[in-house]
């Protein structure tokens, strides 16, 4: 099963266990935030991807460049580990992640949650790959994918008990869009995905195959 079919079977089962207003006004945040055009303005392949360095779960500040050194890097964006589509998404990464390093690349995901919450979901999901936290989303907003939730989403997100006030470090209203980039050498973005929907999610296989053109 394809990654986006697992997360399409987790969101119908999901749909059904959420009162009705809630959805309305998830579904509505999602239609605003897909015709608002955030995804036309965020980065995409042929652009120049900006440095950054960002703290680890364990502790080290990685850099774009100090990660491209080696080699290509898989960079991919996530919401924290609050949301389950994130969850299903980071364990699929790890199930490549032989394949992804086999092909000389290097695995980073970021996402604005502070270290002490990367570091749980790594340790959970047992990660191979590092996890960054972009806590204010300044590379996130650098790549063009921060958004600010609307006031109803944001009130639903904490009656859910999500606490994103705390898990994002006193930011609680700015996410990334779900995303996954492959960065060359140059730094130069050689294949991307990005979407407004949180639902949906890079394919590995897609992501394997881009490393391979860059062969």
């Amino acid at each position: 099963m394809t990654l986006n079919a697992q997360l399409q079977a987790f969101y119908t089962v999901r749909q059904q266990q959420i009162p009705a207003d809630i959805r309305q006004i998830m579904q509505r945040a999602g239609q605003e935030l897909a015709e608002s055009g955030q995804s036309d303005r965020a980065l995409s392949a042929g652009g120049r991807a900006p440095d950054f360095r960002l703290p680890s779960a364990t502790g080290e500040r990685l850099s774009l460049a100090d990660l491209l050194a080696t080699g290509p890097v898989v960079l991919t964006f996530y919401r924290g580990a609050w949301c389950p589509y994130c969850n299903i998404a980071l364990r699929a990464l790890q199930q490549h992640h032989d394949e992804i390093t086999a092909r000389g690349a290097r695995l980073v995901a970021v996402s604005p949650q502070v270290p002490d919450e990367s570091l749980s979901l790594a340790e959970k999901h047992q990660l191979a790959f590092s996890v960054l936290s972009d806590v204010g989303s300044d590379t996130a907003k650098q790549y063009g994918l921060a958004f600010d939730l609307p006031d109803d989403l944001a009130t639903v997100y904490d009656k859910l008990g999500f606490d994103l006030q705390r898990v994002n470090g006193g930011h609680p209203r700015t996410l990334p869009l779900p995303a996954a980039y492959v960065i060359d050498r140059e730094s130069v973005i050689r294949w991307a995905f990005v979407d407004t929907d949180y639902t949906k999610r890079a394919e590995p296989a897609d992501i394997l195959a881009a490393l391979d053109a860059l062969a």
